[in-house]
């Protein structure tokens, strides 16, 4: 049993639940008694409902809706499945509930009813989650900022509360956010739900047996981050091939501008990135190489730096000799005073390379450290690009 539910929101509460209720009890009238979707008192309280949901009274309409059986169409998708849920002992009575919900007015307005619903019911915490970006007026928004905030925001939970405690409910909201939770799913071991309009309960997601490859995560840390930290897609020639692995293409979505080709962080490159950031962290020092006997002063060759730069350079490759207990020194081996490419670290044939720009010239050098391993090297780039990213 799962103590915190994740859980997608939809509209069919308001639509076309609440919007064509006094259709639906209309209808009603002309059935025979035995087969009718509301008993009288249900149908008193329905009635309530449909100017509730005219004025816009969302508090009364968690009210009312209370009044009616949880497992009432009326109630819709969400409520539906969650009792579902409870019934068939996969969450507690009282389970913490996150509802992640559009980032459109009827979105908020669905979030803000249910969280009342269930606050009332006596669950805790209860909080609605607002996706940035997710909304469907603008299919590229969507799907380059809108799922990927999805992702992010789904993952901030399950860290903060531990994947062991977390369940995901799938049922509500666009298709592609069910796709989005299984994946989540799948990586982080959580279980996922589904409910169907036609279906009587709720069914899960059969888990699949596949894993993903960490080391690749180690690898790409450097390149996922640059992908995750710019707002606007990068250039597919600032990651050379020794960078660049063919695995790394189900993770981007590709764009073609004014004949170039530049690379976004996808939404599925987003789970890929935040379900191994957090092993990560938990796996640090199992993976590491061992700390460096001695310390050592960096070296700075002739390519071109100038001496302001040489003051800068200093400071910043002391700091990350000092970042991490394995590093023994760090050597420049490359100055361009004209390019930005965006400061990371990286496997680069069997060494470690840095990459650092002050916004105008960038330099390159080799991280010295005791590896002697490729998984060793891999999980050194990953733990530099975990520090510069608490740097930045």
């Amino acid at each position: 049993m799962r103590p915190i539910l994740l859980s997608t929101v939809g509209t069919s509460l308001f639509f076309p639940n609440l919007a064509g209720l006094k259709r639906t009890l209309d209808d009603d009238v002309a059935k025979p008694v035995d087969r009718r979707s509301f008993t009288d008192d249900q149908r008193a309280v329905a009635e309530e409902l449909i100017p509730a949901y005219a004025t816009e009274d969302w508090s009364s309409v968690a009210q009312l809706l209370g009044l009616l059986p949880s497992d009432h169409r009326a109630c819709g998708a969400e409520i539906n499945s969650i009792t579902s849920l409870r019934k068939h002992a996969y969450i507690p009575s009282n389970a913490g509930l996150y509802f992640f919900h559009s980032d459109t007015d009827d979105g908020r307005a669905i979030a803000d009813v249910l969280v009342r619903y269930y606050r009332a019911c006596g669950h805790a915490p209860v909080e609605a989650v607002p996706i940035p970006d997710l909304q469907d007026k603008d299919p590229k928004r969507f799907r380059t900022h809108g799922l990927r905030n999805l992702a992010k925001l789904i993952c901030s939970k399950i860290n903060a509360h531990g994947a062991d405690a977390c369940a995901f409910n799938a049922t509500g909201g666009y298709k592609a956010q069910v796709a989005v939770a299984v994946l989540l799913g799948q990586a982080l071991g959580i279980p996922v739900y589904y409910m169907h309009e036609r279906f009587s309960e709720i069914i899960a997601f059969p888990p699949l047996p596949v894993s993903l490859d960490f080391e690749v995560w180690m690898r790409a840390s450097g390149l996922l981050q640059v992908l995750e930290r710019e707002t606007s897609p990068v250039a597919r020639t600032v990651f050379d091939d020794d960078e660049w692995d063919e695995r790394y293409e189900s993770l981007v979505e590709t764009v073609l501008i004014d004949g170039v080709q530049f690379v976004e962080l996808s939404a599925a490159g987003q789970i890929f990135h935040e379900t191994f950031r957090e092993r990560f962290r938990s796996q640090r020092d199992r993976v590491l190489p061992p700390a460096a006997i001695k310390k050592l002063d960096p070296v700075l060759h002739d390519h071109g730096v100038t001496n302001l730069l040489k003051v800068e350079l200093t400071r910043y490759l002391t700091t990350v000799t000092n970042a991490l207990p394995g590093v023994t020194r760090c050597v420049t081996n490359y100055c361009n005073p004209q390019l930005n490419d965006p400061t990371r670290f990286r496997v680069k044939g069997e060494e470690v390379q840095g990459i650092y720009t002050d916004g105008t010239r960038t330099v390159k050098f080799l991280v010295e450290t005791t590896a002697t391993t490729s998984g060793q090297r891999s999980a050194v780039v990953a733990a530099l690009n975990e520090w510069l990213r608490a740097q930045q």
